[in-house]
């Protein structure tokens, strides 16, 4: 079973109505997760292409036993979407929306806390685990096969062409996850770190990180006591300037520790294979392992 995901999951859509819920919803499903329930306020009572649709969260989970959301709601009302799946029982909650405010998002992580559930994203792709054909997000179903790399990242784009180089040149993947580029992520770089050094069907993980915040650093540290498969990484952002947002809300320097310089000093001084760049991810995976 690939991480967090796998044949047990029972997905419900959170907003599966909307244009890009729907959309990804039957990506989902192409794929080969078990798509049991949509929610959309208003709505209950009808189907999406045979998926049934509820009100509420809580009607959804009685009704179907849906154990993971992926949530499409916009961004004023997302972060109330997470504490309904939360509350509900949801163990695992995907949040694809990207713009909600830092305050909310605040808010969650206050809630959240003793909560028996895991929250990827705001703002990330979300997951998949091509073995088990299970996604949860919105990562393109062909460039994934099944293999033994892991795939962590904080940025979207750049987790799919990480993964389509490594499809490329015959090296399949155990599962990807995208944590999202927002300031208060629901899962860190360590707390997938942990579930990568556990899982068995990984045995060597790329790691793409982006200027901006310490999360690099405490996995550098995490890497260096406690994780003992390979490791390629990138880091995006070492063009950025100083105090301009670039892209994502978390990926602004706003210290000397979140540059660019910083996290690849960081991440090689613990035997991470840095890759020079983004093209050549794919490549470093491959003569990495060649020489072990």
């Amino acid at each position: 079973m690939g991480i967090l995901i796998g044949k047990n999951t029972k997905l419900l859509v959170q907003g599966i109505t909307g244009s890009e819920g729907s959309f990804h919803t039957q990506r989902c499903r192409e794929f080969g997760t078990k798509v049991v329930a949509g929610v959309t306020p208003g709505k209950g009572g009808t189907n999406f292409e045979g998926i049934p649709v509820f009100n509420a969260v809580e009607q959804a989970v009685q009704a179907t036993g849906a154990n993971a959301s992926m949530i499409f709601v916009p961004p004023a009302g997302a972060a109330e979407a997470i504490l309904e799946a939360a509350d509900a029982g949801i163990s695992l909650i995907v949040c694809i929306t990207e713009g909600i405010p830092v305050m909310d998002m605040v808010k969650v992580h206050l809630h959240l806390k003793g909560k028996n559930c895991r929250l990827i994203g705001p703002n990330c792709p979300g997951l998949i685990s091509p073995k088990d054909k299970c996604k949860v997000g919105i990562l393109p179903n062909i460039i994934h096969r099944p293999g033994n790399i892991g795939v962590v990242s904080r940025s979207g784009t750049l987790t799919y062409e990480a993964v389509a180089q490594l499809t490329e040149l015959g090296m399949g993947q155990s599962t990807c996850i995208g944590i999202g580029g927002d300031p208060l992520p629901g899962t860190t770089f360590v707390d997938v770190l942990k579930l990568f050094q556990r899982d068995k069907q990984t045995e060597a993980l790329v790691f793409i990180g982006e200027i901006g915040g310490t999360m690099e650093q405490d996995a550098a540290q995490f890497i260096k006591e406690q994780f003992t498969k390979p490791v390629v990484g990138f880091i995006a952002g070492a063009t950025a300037p100083p105090g301009r947002r670039m892209g994502h809300a978390g990926a602004i320097i706003s210290g000397s520790s979140g540059t660019a310089s910083e996290k690849i000093n960081a991440l090689a001084s613990v035997g991470v294979s840095i890759a020079p760049s983004p093209a050549e991810i794919g490549i470093t995976v491959k003569k990495m392992l060649a020489k072990r």
